[in-house]
């Protein structure tokens, strides 16, 4: 029996970079929207990745 395969990163660290500069403009965008405390805390997590 084969063993599985390893996986692989779906994003590299420019990307999380990328999508980080998109959040922070969108957080920006929807600073009175009840869901803006959920994209700066996605803003902030993918600090600590990228």
């Amino acid at each position: 029996m084969s063993e599985p395969q390893r996986s692989r990163a779906v994003f590299s660290t420019e990307d999380f970079k990328l999508i980080r500069t998109a959040v922070a403009h969108y957080v920006r965008e929807v600073k009175d929207s009840p869901d803006s405390i959920k994209y700066s805390h996605l803003y902030h997590r993918l600090g600590r990745i990228g």
